[in-house]
């Protein structure tokens, strides 16, 4: 189960699941430089190794693997060269350009030195799980992704390392980025498809929030939707709320 730290109660979720299917789990925490496209954001990344592993001692995984950069990144070696379908090029892709090409790279890495039978993703990062998917069926067929569920905390906020640097103010308004998800998610199919994700873009519109985007894409491929269609669904969000960029997302029902 690669981490980036920071642990919470979704991580803590994933390993309590690879622990009761598995006979041995191996977490990793590893702030992976690579796919960060902003340098303040990666130096900022909140880094708590020794409450995560007080953490980690309670639920007791067999191993913690924490490699430091130069033993992940030895001899500049180059990023993975992966053709992802697309996959990489909506949503995050336009964005944080680079990001995935890092994110594929250092998942690579912990599959090749590993070799796990299962790997764990959390569905907050949709786009995230959705590439890995794909790359692990191309380069290791053998191996299964498993998709666990978001954890929310108790106002509908998804749990996230980044909410960590949230002040009390901005905390207090992130909430609205569920808010705005599960809105579309109830007026999906109940009205005209631009109506519904213009009323969930406007929950956000009279907040400190900066939407990036709010985007209903095919949960296989991604492709944006513009109208309603027989294809599961997902709304996927990218908004800065301060100087902290969050994401969400939230299946939507079938119509």
């Amino acid at each position: 189960m690669p981490t980036m730290g920071a642990l919470h109660d979704g991580h803590i979720s994933l390993v309590n699941r690879s622990i009761a299917e598995n006979d041995l789990t191996i977490v990793s925490i590893f702030v992976n430089p690579t796919q960060f496209n902003e340098a303040a954001d990666y130096s900022n990344y909140p880094r708590t190794e020794k409450i995560d592993q007080e953490l980690l001692l309670q639920v007791n995984p067999n191993v913690l693997f924490m490699p430091s950069a130069e033993e992940m990144y030895q001899n500049n070696e180059e990023l993975l060269k992966i053709n992802l379908n697309g996959l990489d090029s909506v949503m995050e892709g336009k964005f944080r350009e680079g990001h995935f090409a890092g994110v594929v790279t250092v998942v690579d890495k912990f599959f090749s030195i590993i070799r796990p039978n299962r790997a764990y993703f959390g569905l907050k990062d949709f786009q995230q799980l959705a590439i890995i998917k794909y790359m692990a069926s191309k380069r290791y067929p053998e191996m299964e992704i498993v998709p666990c569920p978001i954890i929310r905390d108790h106002d509908g906020l998804a749990l996230s390392s980044r909410n960590q640097r949230l002040n009390a103010h901005d905390r207090s308004v992130s909430v609205l980025l569920s808010k705005a998800l599960f809105n579309l998610h109830n007026n999906w199919g109940v009205m005209p498809f631009d109506k519904a994700l213009a009323e969930s873009k406007a929950v956000l519109s009279d907040s400190s929030i900066e939407l990036v985007y709010l985007e209903v894409v095919d949960a296989q491929t991604l492709e944006i939707q513009h109208e309603y269609s027989t294809s599961q669904v997902v709304a996927c969000l990218a908004a800065r709320v301060g100087k902290v960029r969050l994401i969400d997302n939230i299946l939507l029902p079938n119509v």
